[in-house]
């Protein structure tokens, strides 16, 4: 049976200092995700940064509120994003298709089944779903934490082996990252609790932070799903985390049995 694996990219991943998108470094993450299918392991990837790519995209001389300016960047943003996962990963002859949904997708019944189907029947006949909240209809109450929750949601809906959370950071530390005497975290048993080191501070570019990332590891750890937590900026991340895993810092979510 194949291994079946959900990636999260974050918004600080694919986004230069500048805001803009990070063309090489989507590349060269759809270049280790193309060398993981050739493991014959199944990828999910749920990707942040369609709002920053509208942003990018699109001058506005008008005033918006939150929620507008949300729904007009992400419109605009996630047609370039997974335009631009589509020429990448047809490079490697890999189809991929779009995924967009919402908090209420996740309830019990007749959506959720729709939606586990339609992910399934795209992993069946070998293309890769590229998942995202469709924030051009959610509004503030019904969206979720960030993406964080959503690559959460979708680890357990599709009963992945591994979820594995990339941010700018290496994992959770036992004391403040910029500090020298700061460790890794490199295992986290369940029923661990390490909110003494975790501080509520969110990405600069996402909605999410570290807070949010330990959230999600915990409740998708206690479904028996491996969690990790790792920087998307090293070279290499998703290969030697696979291949290599004590060569690269990262934090390890011991799933419950």
């Amino acid at each position: 049976m194949k291994r079946r694996i959900v990636i999260k990219v974050g918004s600080n991943v694919l986004t230069r200092a500048d805001g803009k998108l990070d063309v090489t470094r989507m590349s060269a993450l759809v270049d280790q995700i193309a060398g993981l299918r050739r493991q014959d392991i199944e990828v999910i990837l749920v990707s942040s940064g369609a709002v920053a790519c509208g942003r990018r995209e699109l001058t506005v001389d008008h005033s918006l509120d939150s929620v507008e300016q949300r729904q007009l960047f992400s419109a605009v943003g996630q047609v370039k994003l997974v335009g631009l996962y589509y020429d990448l990963f047809r490079e490697f002859g890999i189809h991929v298709g779009q995924v967009l949904t919402m908090r209420e997708n996740f309830e019990p019944g007749e959506q959720y089944r729709n939606q586990q189907a339609c992910m399934t029947v795209m992993l069946e006949n070998d293309v890769l779903p590229i998942v995202n909240e469709n924030d051009t209809v959610s509004v503030t109450e019904l969206m979720f934490t960030d993406n964080d929750e959503l690559s959460g949601l979708i680890a357990k809906m599709m009963k992945a082996d591994t979820l594995i959370l990339l941010s700018n950071i290496d994992g959770i530390y036992d004391g403040h990252p910029d500090d020298p005497n700061s460790k890794i975290i490199p295992q986290v048993e369940p029923g661990s609790d390490l909110s003494q080191y975790i501080k509520a501070e969110k990405s600069a570019f996402g909605r999410g932070g570290m807070h949010s990332k330990y959230t999600t590891a915990q409740k998708v750890q206690q479904a028996g799903i491996r969690v990790i937590i790792a920087n998307g900026e090293r070279e290499d991340i998703l290969t030697e985390l696979i291949q290599h895993k004590e060569h690269v810092p990262h934090t390890e979510f011991i799933p419950c049995n």
